[in-house]
């Protein structure tokens, strides 16, 4: 399976497709405007910049277009200015790209916003070859949080495949990637201070439980890290607690609050001190791996697993004295305490939304909105003043089926994900008339992987609906249209055939027939 070594090598493909009328770029920029002529792009071009915040940005287009060699010969030196200025726009991600008979010039508020342009000009490039038409994009997203969750505990992909969908992030300007570590499956991320969390907690994936250790060392982490940063995109890691603990408990089960039968030793004990030490040395560990001051804790679904804790004396003990009453307060205990070991590193602590219901600092704490049949919560979250990214099942769950004919996957309901749904979804139908739209910070699909034990599944379940995605996070409401993009959205299918994707042609539903996931030799889907 190839993977996206470069945009340019890509850019190639779609080279001789016919140069669209409307704006071809995806997302959508928020205004595009084009003059009559066209500016011929040479063999080589220099890009120059006398910003050094912005040097990593001009040596990344150089590289794309150096292997985008297009066989024109243009006298004169030719150029390709990068410039951070005050635009009118003051979204720190905004930029503006002129193309004219002089050259191309492109400037932003930001770094973000200067590559945010470059982006935009290697997206004409592919659509309209050596000719660009001199076009002059203004533009800006409309969330800052424009996201893509990969789990990669139910089943491992590596490092090589996380860099091919960072391209592809970056390609249609997304910016969060949040990395889904450590569940039930397995534990794929190298703690020094607990090796067997890896040599023992990595064995097994969701349909074999007997698979060889798969796991990403920290050398691998910061690896994709810097490669992420370079593509301006936040690498959010999660660190599932205090449920879907149980590849962490198979390695060191004296923290084990016990689980059920569907979910063995799916919990970590509240109860025990030393659980909260070996919890904080952990996530310690972590956030020196990830430098954006993230982590996630999950938070969700403990009552799939926590029936031992009625039995459990340290648990027991524990409800006792700190006067809980529930086991949900007793969850609800630990989520603050491992909040605020959070807290002390400096960073943020992230979750799913059933931690909207905790009274926890509103600058140092984001909600992740995921339960779409339950938006009390999202009122609940915004009611608290909490930061909030919307992730609802319905429709930016990619692990659901998007097309009537597919049988394998989620539904809901017999609801179900096409590209068609995620690109007319907006969360603004969800908010309560008195809630502060700022605290929206923005959306992220999630890929759940019970169902994806193959990288031809995880291409077949993304590509395309990453474009749809893309779109509804950056571009306004008002100006998305279906129609266009759709029409936007087919040069991009020859650039995923280029690439090797096995992606789902919505035009063509038969052309990569539905790859059949192995069955599944656990119970439940994540819902």
């Amino acid at each position: 399976m190839k993977r996206l070594k470069s945009f340019a090598v890509l850019l190639l493909v779609a080279y001789n497709v016919h140069a669209q009328t409307q704006c071809p770029i995806i997302p959508m920029p928020q205004k595009a405007v084009v003059a009559k002529g066209s500016y011929h792009l040479p063999a080589t071009i220099d890009v120059i910049t006398d910003q050094p915040e912005i040097k990593n940005t001009a040596d990344f287009l150089s590289r794309e277009l150096a292997a985008f060699r297009l066989p024109v010969e243009v006298a004169g030196k030719q150029a390709i200015h990068l410039q951070i200025a005050a635009l009118k726009d003051k979204n720190p991600e905004a930029y503006v790209l002129q193309i004219s008979k002089t050259g191309i010039l492109i400037k932003g508020n930001t770094a973000e916003g200067v590559f945010n342009g470059a982006i935009s000009l290697l997206q004409l490039i592919q659509n309209e070859g050596a000719d660009l038409k001199y076009w002059t994009i203004t533009d800006a997203p409309k969330y800052a949080w424009r996201g893509y969750m990969l789990d990669e505990s139910r089943h491992f992909f590596g490092k090589e495949k996380v860099k091919s969908l960072l391209n592809w992030m970056a390609y249609y300007k997304l910016n969060r990637f949040h990395w889904h570590l450590t569940d039930e499956p397995g534990w794929r991320i190298q703690i020094n201070q607990y090796p067997k969390l890896t040599t023992v907690g990595g064995i097994g994936n969701y349909t074999d439980p007997q698979a060889p250790a798969k796991y990403y060392t920290q050398a691998d982490i910061r690896e994709v890290v810097e490669y992420a940063r370079q593509r301006f995109i936040e690498v959010i890691p999660e660190i599932d607690m205090p449920g879907h603990a149980t590849a962490a408990n198979k390695a060191y089960p004296e923290f084990s609050g016990g689980g059920s039968k569907g979910h063995p030793e799916f919990t970590f004990n509240p109860g025990k001190e030393g659980t909260y030490t070996y919890l904080s040395n952990i996530l310690h560990e972590v956030n020196q791996l990830f430098p954006y001051g993230m982590i996630h804790l999950g938070g969700d679904e403990v009552s799939y697993g926590n029936e031992k804790w009625h039995t459990d004396s340290s648990i027991q003990a524990l409800m006792q004295r700190e006067h809980l009453s529930t086991l949900k307060d007793a969850e609800l205990y630990f989520m603050r305490r491992m909040s605020d070991s959070v807290y002390s590193m400096h960073s943020k602590m992230l979750a799913w939304d059933e931690m909207a219901e905790i009274s926890l600092p509103r600058d140092k704490t984001i909600i992740f909105w995921w339960r779409h049949d339950k938006p009390a919560t999202l009122e609940m979250a915004l009611q608290k003043g909490y930061t909030t990214v919307i992730c609802p099942r319905l429709p930016l769950y990619f692990d659901f089926v998007q097309d009537s004919t597919h049988r394998h996957g989620r539904r809901w309901n017999k609801l179900l994900n096409s590209i068609e749904n995620v690109y007319t979804f907006s969360p603004e139908k969800y908010l309560p008339a008195n809630a502060d739209p700022a605290l929206i910070a923005g959306m992220q699909a999630n890929l759940w992987t019970e169902t994806v034990p193959s990288v031809e599944r995880l291409d077949y379940l993304t590509f395309p609906r990453i474009c749809a995605l893309a779109e509804i996070c950056w571009t306004p409401t008002a100006q998305k249209n279906t129609a266009d993009f759709m029409k936007r959205l087919k040069p991009q299918l020859e650039l995923f055939k280029a690439a090797g994707l096995y992606y789902y042609d919505p035009f063509t539903p038969s052309f990569h027939p539905e790859p059949i996931p192995k069955k599944k030799t656990v119970s439940d889907y994540k819902d």
